[in-house]
């Protein structure tokens, strides 16, 4: 769907910010493919069949996915851009759905946008006009309300810092809801759609500032360029498996011999690839997976990883920083 297009069968947006329809007509049929390659559907490259598989282009086709999976009693899960699951071996036995909300509406400083539109595009869409605040995601990958669901952060910048009102649905009741940027209990690489997990984020409003546009793209530049020269991006990976240490939920005698690396992300934290850096682990390999030489927070698939290859290094990162730090590290990414 092209830019500054909204999805009519969607959304009406009498009110200014999108609200959905509710008057929705079900089809008897639900259209489904049935075992499908989840490997598609990772930046990983890995990962076995779905048992069935539904793309939804409306909030309709949605609801009706939902209801066919209750009947039906098999669980569901909804993808999002892939960016940073890991999904198993054996796949999934149940249902993926994967949303389709792809678009982009600009009003002044203001954007609205569906949760499918992929972060790099977002981020292009509000540079180009002039408009500052969302630049530190420049190069970020994953979808719009993949970074809402996880509070996407980087270089100092959140995600929480410019999203004014969500609308998300309930899988339980179905219901539309509408929820101020307090309402989504931001936190440190999280949110009240992660921590409840039963909510489809579907749309969101942000609210910028005016800015120098050779100035943004300049700092929008400089963010990617970092990431391609920090990242091994050569390798398919899900970004970084570990969440930075919050330094504020630590001990002081466990910090104090970390000082020297302390870094605001946005308040200070320990770096987590540092902590594997220290515990020997750059470059240690399991089957086809291995721990970036060029940056140990990420795993890559460097020849044709399982699931349980990387699981297997996930465990040995956690279990070698708590031996040696006394830290207890978290991931990042979702493993399905």
């Amino acid at each position: 769907m092209a830019l500054g297009a909204v999805a009519e069968h969607s959304f009406n947006t009498n009110k200014g910010f999108g609200v959905l329809h509710r008057s929705l007509n079900f089809s008897k049929k639900v259209k489904l493919q049935e075992q499908v390659n989840l490997k598609t559907f990772s930046n990983y490259r890995i990962g076995g069949p779905a048992r069935y598989f539904k793309r939804a282009g409306t909030v309709e086709e949605l609801i009706e996915a939902i209801k066919w999976a209750r009947e039906k009693k098999v669980p569901i899960y909804i993808l999002g851009g892939g960016t940073n699951i890991l999904w198993s071996d054996k796949g999934f036995d149940g249902l993926v759905v994967k949303p389709d909300f792809d678009f982009v509406k600009v009003n002044g400083s203001h954007i609205t946008a569906g949760a499918s539109v992929p972060m790099p595009a977002l981020v292009q869409a509000a540079v180009g006009r002039g408009l500052k605040g969302i630049e530190w995601a420049g190069g970020l990958p994953g979808t719009f309300g993949g970074a809402i669901y996880g509070n996407a952060g980087a270089f100092g910048g959140e995600i929480k810092d410019i999203v004014r009102e969500v609308v998300s649905l309930d899988t339980e009741t179905l219901d539309l809801k509408e929820r101020s940027n307090t309402e989504c209990q931001f936190r440190y690489r999280t949110s009240i759609f992660k921590t409840q997990g039963k909510e489809i984020i579907l749309q969101a409003r942000i609210e910028l500032e005016p800015g120098d546009k050779r100035v943004l793209y300049e700092s929008m530049a400089a963010k990617m360029s970092y990431r391609r020269r920090k990242h091994p991006l050569e390798y398919p990976n899900i970004g970084s498996i570990f969440k930075n240490v919050p330094v504020g939920e630590l001990k002081k005698e466990l910090v104090e011999p970390h000082r020297q690396v302390i870094k605001t992300d946005p308040f200070p934290v320990i770096p987590a690839a540092y902590l594997i850096d220290k515990a020997g682990l750059r470059g240690v390999s399991h089957g086809g997976a291995m721990i970036s030489p060029r940056h140990p927070n990420f795993i890559v698939n460097v020849l044709d990883a399982r699931a349980s290859d990387v699981s297997a290094l996930i465990e040995l990162v956690k279990e070698k920083i708590k031996e040696k730090f006394n830290i207890q590290l978290e991931e990042e990414v979702r493993i399905v």
